[in-house]
């Protein structure tokens, strides 16, 4: 998954909630998915930021499955946050059963801080794009 530079760190005391205490750089760390590796043991319910781009603007997250196909999501300069969670909160039996990928327009925790939120005024419009594909 070649994906971000930064996640939000969330209030450990309030993780099901998922509220954002600020930001940190991937770079090295456990979350640092630029390069393709295993997800492996890595536990995620976490906020990416800072999206890696291509020339067309498109932030691109890509899994490949142990059968060598790939699923791509992408999603276009709206979306400036990419939510990845790997279901280890659910009950056993439905843990770590696929990855969930969910492109947002703005940060967990946004309608209480106001940020990334778009306001539109009556007739005003609003177009983000995403989309999904199997190789």
């Amino acid at each position: 998954m070649r994906v971000a530079g930064g996640r939000l760190d969330t209030d450990p005391g309030r993780a099901q909630a998922q509220v954002p205490v600020g930001s940190e750089p991937i770079a090295g760390s456990e979350f640092d998915f630029r390069a393709a590796r295993t997800i492996g043991g890595a536990r995620l319910d976490d906020p990416f930021t800072d999206l890696e781009r291509d020339s067309d603007g498109l932030a691109w997250a890509r899994l490949t499955g142990a059968d060598g196909r790939t699923v791509s999501l992408w999603c276009d300069e709206s979306y400036s946050v990419l939510q990845l969670y790997t279901g280890d909160t659910l009950a056993p039996e439905r843990q770590r059963r696929g990855l969930a990928a969910e492109p947002m327009t703005c940060p967990p925790n946004a309608l209480q801080t106001g940020d990334g939120i778009v306001r539109l005024e009556p007739g005003d419009t609003f177009v983000g794009r995403w989309g999904v594909g199997i190789d």
